[in-house]
């Protein structure tokens, strides 16, 4: 006979109420918890940058810019991230614990998370009615790419951003435009 590991996995009641008088934080996959990783200080200044300039462009506007720890409710409740960064212009989307209907979601990508951030947690991003934007950054190489839909519920096209190609977001009453520049600014990666 094996030895055999009891496995205990919570509902999204107890899951909100745990992350509550955590620590650490946890992301919910299936009903288990994975704890979250601290970032580099790199990962935090591209995150840092990318939050700055939503902010500036929600400032007295509708539209509601938020970072690491809001967490995003997806499948009904059956998982919870804590994307890098969020922009939600959906004023129903007013729990104090998660928002689930963004606009735009980002996620700053380290050698460890990586594949996750872009396999598993974009297959269910891009489910979401109301996203419009998902942005992946790279925290080891000057890279950068979205995937944007002009309408809700359209098709998803890919753009690498570059110098010559830079991201134009518009979500409800916020616009504005990214750069690499602006969201690799004193991260150590640009020339």
């Amino acid at each position: 006979m094996s030895n055999a590991i009891a496995c205990h996995f919570i509902d999204e009641a107890e899951y909100l109420r745990l992350e509550e008088a955590a620590t650490i934080r946890h992301e919910l996959v299936g009903g288990e918890l994975h704890a979250m990783a601290g970032a580099s200080e790199r990962h935090n200044r591209i995150a840092g940058n990318l939050f700055f300039h939503l902010r500036a462009a929600t400032r007295g506007r509708r539209c509601r810019a938020f970072m690491a720890d809001m967490k995003l409710r997806l499948a009904g409740g059956a998982l919870y991230y804590y994307p890098d960064a969020m922009l939600v212009c959906d004023e129903a989307d007013d729990h104090p614990l998660y928002k689930q209907s963004p606009c735009l979601v980002a996620e700053v990508l380290s050698p460890t998370t990586a594949k996750i951030d872009q396999r598993e947690k974009w297959l269910y991003y891009r489910d979401l009615p109301s996203l419009r934007y998902c942005l992946f950054i790279d925290s080891e190489r000057l890279w950068a790419k979205a995937y944007l839909r002009l309408e809700h519920g359209g098709p998803w096209f890919e753009q690498a951003i570059s110098a010559a190609a830079p991201l134009t977001i518009a979500c409800g009453d916020a616009q504005l435009i990214l750069t690499l520049e602006d969201l690799y600014e004193d991260s150590g990666l640009l020339p």
